[in-house]
Formats: C-alpha cells, sequence, structure tokens
C-alpha cells in the first residue's frame, strides 16, 4: 500500500535523488492509490497505480503502459511532465 510516511525512504532509482516530489492524483487520508513520484534532479517520473510506485529503471519500464497512465492523468499532470517527462512522455 503506498501511503505518505514511505516517501521519506524512496529514492530515484536511476541517479539516487531523494526526495521525489509526489503529486496526488486519487487518493483518501494517507492512502495513495494513483499518483506520481517526481525526480526533480533527472526529470524521471514513476507511477503510482493501484497505490504500487512503478519504480524501475528505464530498461525495465513498459512504455505502452506510462504513455497510457499519462494520457490517463494528463488533465491532473504539469505540462513539463507530459511534454519532457522521462524516460518516455506524449512528445516521444
Amino acid at each position: 500500500m503506498m501511503i505518505r510516511k514511505v516517501l521519506e525512504v524512496l529514492a530515484c532509482p536511476v541517479d539516487k535523488y531523494h526526495p521525489l516530489d509526489l503529486l496526488e492524483l486519487a487518493s483518501t487520508g494517507d492512502t495513495i492509490y494513483e499518483g506520481v513520484l517526481l525526480c526533480r534532479r533527472c526529470g524521471r517520473y514513476y507511477p503510482i497505480v493501484n497505490q504500487v510506485p512503478i519504480m524501475l529503471p528505464d530498461n525495465l519500464r513498459n512504455k505502452r503502459e506510462d504513455l497510457a497512465f499519462l494520457e490517463k492523468w494528463k488533465s491532473g499532470l504539469p505540462e513539463e511532465l507530459l511534454t519532457s517527462g522521462k524516460p518516455w512522455n506524449q512528445k516521444s
């Protein structure tokens, strides 16, 4: 289950940057059902899907699933993430 307290120990798997920024898209109390973790250093985003943060390095990520996530939540995501987020974005 993705809860806010977990954020205290999470770091970007690519550059080890900490802390990650949280964008909540669907949450209740301390539980985050859908959202995004953002690394300010490298510009990567990590979706939170069904309470699970998908924190994989680029070569293990599913491009189709990441792009579908961006499309689903585009109205709640910053334009910068949609157009230049890594590893994929809506312009890639």
